[in-house]
């Protein structure tokens, strides 16, 4: 059976990690028999990053790698579609997953009101007497990524700006469909769900997660792709 390494469930998610709950959506698409296995660091991993799949013969790190290995295995996520609908769906997957992500990141590592909430939840299993300063070390490595990145080097006004023009992009989609190409999800809407799940999901009351909740289209959209693809 084949096991998905994931960062455990969070904030009523199945993993805090929009690309471990893509991952998943996949395995549940291409109608694998496959069981999770949660860990909280992934430092033996290949890339150090989760997700990572474990097959029968390898390892496979990478949610984008993982897809190449089950479209291998005769999985097709975007059946049906055209040539210039599967180049859209690749944008759409760039876009949530190289730029959207980092609005949150930003808005879970960056902000003090979640911060506890997440040090809480991540780091209980460094032993109390050293969890403060190692969670904090950790933190600041990830803020420090978020300002070489390039999204922490704007105003709170420029990055919900940017932030807007995306979502304007991803609803354009979905006032003509229920999801991203058309009436069924496929592998577009398994990046974007899980990242507007997740900023939905933050447990704070933020600017992000209150555009999100606000929206009626987005708030339905995700609710149908956790409606379309369960994970429990």
């Amino acid at each position: 059976m084949l096991t998905l390494l994931t960062f455990p469930s969070a904030f009523g998610l199945f993993s805090a990690s929009p690309f471990c709950v893509k991952t998943a959506l996949m395995l549940q698409r291409a109608g694998q028999q496959w069981q999770r296995s949660d860990m909280l660091d992934p430092r033996k991993m290949p890339h150090q990053k989760l997700p990572v799949l474990r097959t029968p013969e390898r390892l496979v790190p990478d949610s984008d790698l993982i897809r190449e290995w089950l479209e291998a295995q005769g999985a097709d996520f975007d059946s049906g579609l055209s040539d210039l609908q599967k180049a859209q769906s690749r944008a759409l997957i760039r876009m949530a997953e190289e730029h959207l992500y980092f609005h949150v990141v930003q808005d879970r590592w960056a902000n003090d009101d979640v911060w506890p909430i997440l040090r809480d939840t991540f780091f209980t299993v460094i032993p109390a007497l050293i969890r403060k300063p190692v969670s904090n070390s950790i933190r600041k490595s990830v803020v420090k990524g978020l300002a070489f990145q390039g999204v922490s080097r704007f105003s709170p006004a420029e990055r919900q700006d940017r932030l807007e023009r995306d979502l304007e992009a991803i609803s354009a989609y979905l006032w003509q469909s229920p999801y991203l190409m058309g009436e069924n999800p496929t592998s577009a809407d398994m990046s974007v769900g899980p990242m507007l799940a997740a900023m939905r999901a933050t447990p704070s009351d933020t600017p992000l997660t209150r555009r999100i909740k606000q929206d009626k289209l987005l708030n339905s959209y995700i609710d149908r792709m956790e409606q379309a693809i369960p994970l429990s």
